[in-house]
């Protein structure tokens, strides 16, 4: 039985959550939980977390939910095991916690990050400097630098409202580093965001109890 995460928009209103799930029902689907990444005054974007009984009825589900006025679904993928967003994120900084230096509190962080959002690549930039990274096909630090300096200039993406799709960008308190995670064809979302700020604050803190 195929285990999906379905990312759908959805105009934000009455019953339009209600009709979705019962499309995806109707063609034997369980849905098994609903995370929010997103939310504006017209438009919610939602995760599904759906079982099917069979791996070929993944285009009728997408045809089905998008038979709803004003749905949307923006992607689908498989996944061996669905993800938990608050469980997630509690272990990450159970994770960080455990970390007995600096220098590993920060290798912890990324490679955490880099797990937990399903990540291509997660680097923590010092000016040009990577102090840590994890993934493949990391961007030249030069290239990172310009990022970080471009995302900074907007008071929306350092509060987590906004960004590019493939980037999340979260400044450390302090203003010295900057935690830099990419991820193609599967865009970061407000709840990400502002999940990724939080534990970039959390490491901060871990930190300044920690040697170096």
């Amino acid at each position: 039985m195929p285990s999906l995460v379905v990312r759908v928009w959805l105009p934000d209103r009455p019953g339009a959550l209600g009709l979705v799930a019962s499309r995806i029902g109707a063609i034997g689907g369980d849905i098994v939980g609903i995370d929010v990444l997103e939310r504006s005054e017209h438009i919610a974007v939602d995760e599904f977390a759906v079982m099917l009984p069979d791996r070929d009825l993944v285009a009728l589900l997408i045809r089905e939910i998008e038979e709803v006025d004003g749905a949307s679904v923006e992607e689908w993928r498989e996944v061996a095991t669905f993800p938990d967003p608050r469980l997630d994120a509690l272990e990450s900084v159970e994770h960080l916690s455990g970390a007995n230096t600096r220098l590993e509190l920060t290798q912890r962080l990324v490679d955490s990050v880099r797990d937990e959002f399903a990540a291509d690549w997660a680097v923590m930039l010092q000016g040009r400097i990577a102090l840590a990274s994890a993934g493949d096909e990391i961007p030249d630090c030069s290239v990172l630098e310009a990022l970080a300096a471009g995302t900074a200039a907007s008071p929306s993406v350092a509060a987590g409202d906004s960004g590019p799709d493939d980037l999340a960008v979260a400044p450390f308190p302090s203003g010295d580093s900057v935690l830099l995670v990419g991820r193609d064809g599967h865009p970061f979302r407000r709840r990400e965001r502002r999940q990724l700020l939080a534990l970039v604050r959390i490491a901060e803190r871990v930190g300044t109890i920690l040697p170096s």
